[in-house]
């Protein structure tokens, strides 16, 4: 990354422009809408019977979930790189915490509510027809145990940490934000102390956080999308599907961080060089390399079970490539990974926004045709004679987009929109050699 990024503006300068800049009320309730019309149709399916309804769901919760985890993990990594470039913009992507508490509700709604529209495997345990692993793995207190551990560990560690870097900026700033968060403030500056102690006792505390996170957040998605997606071809395995499945999410959760920069540029014309156009390369490249990443992964597993041929993997990758679901599948493949990879080669894409958010928004929607390939064509195989792809997919799609944009409109309105303790601290590169939280002594290079 460059370099060049150590904004460092006046504290009372930073924060009087922050706390005038409020979300736009029409847009909150543009998203507000889409939420209510998205999760009201899928209410509607759900107490009429409608699986499409609830394929749907799935469908969107993997594609929306995995972004916003993704987002929050990709903000713990600046914690364990201990990262300056990113100190003005990280926040833009803290605010995505705000959709996982709604992410764990629909969690729980899929796999208590949705188990027999969703999993073929559901009514087979205990019958014999499963193979004795299978019986064991597919066993239902097993399934709901793993679920929900797994990402009730996740949730619980990403929020604690956006809890622990929210904390800073509200201990130095005066009240304000929105009032539904005004007890969160209040416990936040409850026992802050002086201002270079907090420092170093939160960037330790962040640190382990941030690499429990990390494993937490490989092995965790690895279950999640065994469970969610794969399992769904029961018949099917792949030792690379869970990361496929997470670095998708990682991916696209920068390519949107890409188009909100540009966004929020526009929305602090007095501050201008909190959002540079090195800002804009940086997270390009970063845009560009995951691409390619995730166009090795998906390569590499395809050509292992290509060259392998066996049958219980090959069916897999036959279904998806031929009949209903060929087209959805190149769709994937072409708007994930061929457009933005070809689009990106350059400087000037990067950074010139007409290009990068056309290239931004082809990865968000390739993904999405990624999530509905992984899924949909293990439910129906080829029963179909063309993909079904209409109003429930559409509409619950948007809802969780209303959600997903609703809960980060929250998150930013309630807290400071920026980084204003590590951006302007007299004390802020001090954790670049950190000290014992307790002595306030720098410690020994090897811990």
């Amino acid at each position: 990354m460059s370099g060049q990024h150590h904004y460092s503006p006046p504290r009372d300068q930073l924060v009087g422009v922050l706390k005038t800049k409020a979300m736009p009320a029409g847009l909150k309730k543009v998203a507000l809408g889409l939420a209510v019309f998205g999760l009201g149709l899928f209410a509607f399916g759900a107490a009429t019977g409608e699986s499409r309804a609830w394929q749907a769901f799935l469908v969107n919760w993997l594609f929306f979930t995995t972004i916003a985890s993704a987002g929050v993990m990709f903000v713990a990594v600046q914690r364990i790189v201990t990262a300056r470039w990113s100190r003005g913009i990280i926040r833009f992507l803290e605010g995505f915490v705000a959709f996982l508490p709604f992410a764990a509700i629909g969690l729980l709604v899929i796999i208590f509510g949705g188990k027999s529209h969703l999993y073929p495997w559901w009514d087979l345990v205990g019958t014999g027809e499963l193979i004795p692993e299978k019986e064991l793995y597919f066993g239902h207190t097993f399934f709901y145990a793993r679920s929900i551990i797994a990402f009730g560990l996740l949730l619980l560690l990403q929020v604690w940490y956006i809890w622990t870097s929210v904390r800073l900026d509200v201990g130095v700033t005066p009240e304000y934000g929105a009032s539904w968060a005004a007890g969160l403030r209040a416990r936040m500056r409850a026992g802050f102390g002086e201002e270079r102690r907090e420092l170093h006792s939160t960037h330790s505390l962040q640190g382990k956080l941030a690499v429990a996170m990390a494993l937490v957040f490989g092995f965790g998605w690895c279950v999640l999308a065994w469970d969610h997606s794969m399992s769904l071809d029961y018949h099917f395995f792949s030792t690379m599907y869970g990361w496929q499945v997470f670095m998708g999410g990682w991916l696209v959760s920068l390519m949107v961080l890409a188009v909100l920069l540009r966004w929020w540029k526009g929305q602090f014309p007095e501050l201008p060089e909190l959002i540079t156009e090195k800002h804009y390369h940086d997270v390009g490249k970063l845009g560009f390399a995951f691409t390619a990443f995730w166009g090795y992964l998906t390569l590499s597993q395809f050509l292992i079970i290509w060259y392998g041929n066996l049958a219980e993997e090959t069916h897999f990758f036959t279904l998806r490539l031929t009949g209903a679901w060929s087209t959805t599948t190149m769709l994937a493949a072409i708007l994930t990974f061929v457009v933005p990879f070809f689009g990106l080669l350059s400087v000037k894409a990067k950074t010139f926004s007409p290009t990068m958010i056309l290239f931004a928004t082809s990865s968000f929607l390739g993904l999405w045709f990624a999530r509905y390939t992984e899924i949909y064509p293990s439910i129906y195989g080829t029963r179909v004679s063309h993909a079904p792809l209409g109003l429930w997919e559409v509409g619950i799609f948007a809802g969780f987009l209303g959600l997903f944009a609703w809960s980060y409109a929250q998150f930013m309105d309630a807290f400071p929109k920026a980084r204003v303790f590590l951006m302007t601290s007299p004390y802020r590169d001090e954790v670049q050699v950190p000290c014992d939280p307790v002595t306030m002594e720098p410690l020994p290079a090897h811990e």
